[in-house]
């Protein structure tokens, strides 16, 4: 048994055939097919129903595939785990939200590059969802997330930062009441799956306002780049961060009991990069400040 068939079977069981698992991992097919052959000699069970067009997950492989996720995660926080620098001079596989990836996430890996220019970066961009399943499989080291109604169990969440959220329009919309808008403008959603897109609906719900929906999207640039072309009204967050070519749409607070985002870094709780990881809120936090800080100044 190798580190190397346990990859590959736990490939397997995210992707659901072999054939995506190859891809995952890096092999062919066939290389696939041998090494799981090899691993269920070498455990002495049966890994895979074969009987049907596409070859199953048996229930003790099931199990094991559990266990090989731990397995996994200690082996690849070996090193890092015994060395001084906690893993700065590894790989840190950050997950992120679209929405911070053109102001927050940039901004606070350039700040730790520059502190620890040996550590290398994974960036990988998703939906909070998603992330939290990546996070469970030991996939991704951290995320930065929407705070989800509840964490999974073996998760811990450090808030970054809590952003209202705002209508948007266009530049040239003379109507400035957010409810007025939403009433009566094509209405673009936020992706429903996403934390996120909940909030909002939810808060939309509370109002008992009837919006007639025109799309649905899960990039904010995309949902910006619409309204900045008059093709509807949407809700966004109040970015803490904003990007510097940040787009031009007009921006309407929806009043005092506007829902808030809390934005924040979740790990697992048994993480080993544990210096890593603190550098990284760290990062956060101080690209965070200093916005709140350029922003006040603005505001004077």
């Amino acid at each position: 048994m190798t580190i190397r068939r346990l990859r590959t079977l736990v490939a397997i069981a995210d992707t659901k055939t072999f054939s995506a698992a190859a891809d995952v991992v890096h092999v062919t097919h066939a290389a696939v097919s041998q090494q799981m052959q090899a691993l269920e000699a070498d455990l002495g069970v049966s890994l895979f129903d074969r009987g049907g067009r596409t070859p199953e997950l048996t229930p003790v492989a099931r199990q094991i595939v559990t266990k090989a996720r731990h397995l996994i995660a200690d082996y690849d926080n070996l090193v890092p785990s015994v060395m001084e620098d906690g893993g700065l001079s590894g790989t840190i596989r950050l997950g992120t939200l679209g929405t911070t990836l053109t102001g927050l996430t940039p901004q606070a890996m350039a700040i730790l590059k520059d502190k620890f220019p040996k550590i290398g970066l994974h960036i990988q961009p998703g939906l909070t969802g998603p992330l939290l399943a990546e996070l469970e499989r030991g996939n991704l080291d951290a995320a930065i997330i929407t705070q989800p109604h509840q964490l999974p169990v073996g998760l811990t969440f450090h808030e970054l930062a809590r952003e209202p959220l705002e209508l948007i329009a266009a530049i040239e919309e003379g109507e400035m009441d957010a409810i007025e808008l939403l009433r009566t403008r094509p209405y673009i959603r936020f992706n429903r799956n996403a934390v996120l897109g909940t909030l909002i609906d939810n808060w939309i719900l509370s109002k008992r306002l009837r919006v007639a929906e025109t799309m649905e999207l899960d990039s904010p640039e995309a949902i910006e780049s619409m309204v900045r072309a008059n093709l509807g009204v949407s809700i966004v967050p109040r970015l803490v961060v904003p990007p510097t070519d940040r787009i031009a749409v007009k921006r309407l607070p929806l009043g005092p009991d506007a829902p808030v985002r809390i934005m924040g870094l979740v790990h697992r709780a048994d993480q080993v990069k544990t210096r890593a990881v603190d550098e990284v809120i760290a990062a956060l936090r101080h690209v965070i400040h200093a916005a709140r800080s350029d922003a006040g100044d603005v505001m004077q």
